[in-house]
C-alpha cells in the first residue's frame, strides 16, 4: 500500500471533520447570536417607553472605519423601535449656505427634543476626519474643531442629554476583505463609495487623522468607547449591550388598551363596485 496514498487520506479526513466542526460550531454561534439580539431588542423597546415617559433625551454617535459595520449596528438598534423615537441621522455634504453657518449649526438643529433618542450615523466628527484626510477643511479649522469639541460636547451633557460616543475599529485585512465582497455582491456594490477606495488607499492617513481625534476629544463627560468590530456580530452584542447598561432606564408597566367592541355592520351599507388595482398574486403560479 502506498504510504502517501495513505497520509493523503487522513489528511483529507481530518479536514472534513475540522470543517464539520467548524460548520456546527458556526450554527450554534449564528443560533446563539439571534437569540441574543432578539433579547437586546426586547430591552431597547423597554428603554423606548422609558424614554417617552420620562422625556429623556439621548444622543449616540457611531464614527469608525469604512466598512467597520455602522450601518449594521444602527439597523439591529432600530429595527424594532418607533422612528419617531429613534432618529437615525446621516446628514449629506453641506450646501453652499450650511457651508457659510457657524460648523456645529447644522448638528445642533438635530440634537433631541424630550421623548427622543437621536443616532448620528457620523456627526459633526466628519471634521477631524474625512474632511482633514480628503482636504475638505484646513488644517488650523480641524485643530480648533479639536480644541473646542469637548467644550461642546460638554455643554450638551449639562443640558441633560445623555452623550454616547462609539468607534468601530476594523483591521486592514477585514476592511479589504469587506470592500472585495461589495465589489463581487450585486446586493453590496451601492456600499462601495469613491471614498471608501480613498479610506482603503490611505488608511495611514486616516490612522493619524483619528488618533488624534480620540486622543483628543475624550473626556470624562463623553469618553469614546472603542468597539472592536472585525466580527460583526460579536460587535452588536457588546455596543448595544454597553449602551443599555450606560442609560439607567426602567421598564415601564404597559397599560393595555380595551379595545372594546367593533361597531356592526350597517343595515343598509352596499360595497362598493368600481373597479380597483389589485396586485396579483405571484405566489399562485
Amino acid at each position: 500500500m502506498n504510504k502517501g496514498y495513505d497520509t493523503n487520506i487522513e489528511e483529507a479526513v481530518a479536514d472534513a471533520k475540522r470543517k464539520d466542526k467548524d460548520k456546527d460550531k458556526k450554527k450554534k454561534r449564528s443560533w446563539n447570536y439571534e437569540k441574543e439580539i432578539l433579547r437586546l431588542q426586547v430591552e431597547i423597546a423597554h428603554l423606548q417607553a422609558w424614554v417617552k415617559k420620562s422625556g429623556a433625551r439621548i444622543v449616540i454617535i457611531f464614527e469608525g472605519r469604512d466598512a467597520a459595520g455602522k450601518g449594521g449596528m444602527i439597523k439591529r438598534i432600530t429595527e424594532k423601535v418607533s422612528p419617531r423615537v429613534f432618529r437615525v441621522i446621516a446628514l449629506p455634504a453641506p450646501t453652499d449656505r450650511e457651508k457659510s453657518q457657524i460648523y456645529m449649526q447644522r448638528y445642533i438643529t438635530h440634537l433631541p427634543a424630550a421623548g427622543e433618542v437621536v443616532i448620528f450615523d457620523r456627526s459633526w466628527y466628519n471634521r477631524p476626519g474625512v474632511d482633514r484626510v480628503m482636504g475638505f477643511t484646513s488644517e488650523k479649522k480641524a485643530e480648533r474643531f479639536l480644541e473646542l469639541a469637548p467644550r461642546f460636547e460638554a455643554a450638551i451633557v449639562e443640558s441633560g442629554i445623555i452623550l454616547l460616543k462609539y468607534f468601530l475599529t476594523v483591521s486592514e485585512e477585514e476592511q479589504e476583505r469587506r470592500f472585495k465582497r461589495r465589489i463581487d455582491d450585486p446586493l453590496r456594490q451601492w456600499k462601495l463609495s469613491p471614498m471608501d477606495v480613498e479610506s482603503y488607499q490611505r488608511w495611514w492617513d486616516y490612522t493619524k487623522a483619528y488618533d488624534a481625534m480620540l486622543r483628543m476629544t475624550d473626556s470624562n463627560h463623553a469618553p469614546w468607547w472603542i468597539v472592536p468590530s472585525d466580527d460583526k456580530k460579536q460587535a452588536r452584542i457588546n455596543c448595544i449591550s454597553h449602551i443599555l447598561q450606560s442609560i439607567p432606564y426602567e421598564r415601564v408597566k404597559f397599560e393595555a388598551p380595551d379595545l372594546g367592541k367593533r361597531q356592526k355592520r350597517p343595515g343598509g351599507y352596499v360595497e362598493d363596485q368600481s373597479v380597483r388595482h389589485v396586485v396579483p398574486d405571484v405566489t399562485a403560479r
